[in-house]
């Protein structure tokens, strides 16, 4: 893997108490990076924050509910209080579902997904885009394969993702002359708790992932693959054979795509 030093750069991660945002968070930390972390449960978050510190990051945790603005700005002026800057920004937290539109019975469901999976994003971003600015940063989108094309159970997710990579595609131009770089992260399916929290359509969570969890992407080799994206300041990352395929044939035969899709979702892998 690509060798990095984070050291003395701070570091905002979302979604950071368990997951991709916590494994990224340890691997930063090895690197002496100086780290916020925002996740809605602080006792979660603290336990990854202690861990951090004693891999040898200076590490604060900000419990945040990246649906609310006011706390994005939180989040943003804590790491500005204790750190004085802001190298990168990894919008990582959402949520997701699993049923199809005609099962949705509580439409909120897609109103919360895009409240954090979307606005979550815009609001840090907007607050942190001085900062980044002034240190000629990094901001990083962690997106899914369901931001590149239509995948059943997914609607509002879809929809959240591919809100997430317009914003994002249009950041990075408007940026180009400020040093700023905007990588976009597509993995498939990585096995986290995300998940069993998942909503039905009723909008309760799931309880259980519909996923075969053993036999998919691991965390470490997601942030393995994220690690050298971010840090060459590369354009998106694509993470899978499967995922790269797919974009060519969406090309060519869409159709194809559609079904593979399809497929994938029912063998839960």
């Amino acid at each position: 893997m690509t060798r990095f030093s984070m050291k003395d750069h701070a570091v905002i991660i979302t979604g950071a108490s368990s997951g991709i945002g916590k494994e990224l968070a340890f691997r930063y930390a090895k690197e002496g990076a100086w780290l916020a972390l925002a996740a809605r449960d602080k006792t979660r978050l603290e336990v990854v924050a202690e861990k951090c510190r004693s891999l040898g990051g200076k590490a604060i945790s900000i419990p945040t509910d990246v649906a609310d603005e006011k706390q994005c700005k939180n989040l943003v002026d804590k790491c500005v209080e204790t750190y004085g800057k802001i190298d990168v920004l990894v919008n990582n937290a959402g949520i997701t579902m699993w049923a199809y539109f005609e099962e949705v019975t509580d439409l909120k469901i897609m109103e919360k997904i895009m409240q954090v999976n979307y606005f979550g994003s815009v609001y840090c971003t907007h607050y942190s885009l001085p900062y980044i600015k002034k240190s000629k940063g990094r901001l990083v989108g962690v997106s899914s394969l369901t931001g590149k094309a239509g995948i059943p159970t997914r609607s509002g997710y879809g929809a959240s993702k591919h809100a997430m990579a317009g914003f994002f595609d249009t950041l990075r131009v408007e940026l180009k002359e400020s040093g700023v770089s905007v990588t976009m992260i597509y993995p498939g399916f990585v096995s986290s708790e995300v998940r069993q929290r998942a909503m039905g359509g009723d909008g309760k969570p799931i309880g259980k992932s519909p996923v075969k969890e053993n036999e998919v992407m691991s965390v470490e080799k997601c942030v393995d693959l994220m690690i050298p994206a971010i840090v060459s300041r590369k354009r998106e990352v694509v993470m899978t054979l499967r995922g790269k395929l797919g974009m060519w044939l969406k090309l060519i035969v869409p159709g194809l795509v559609d079904r593979i899709a399809l497929k994938a979702i029912r063998s839960g892998r």
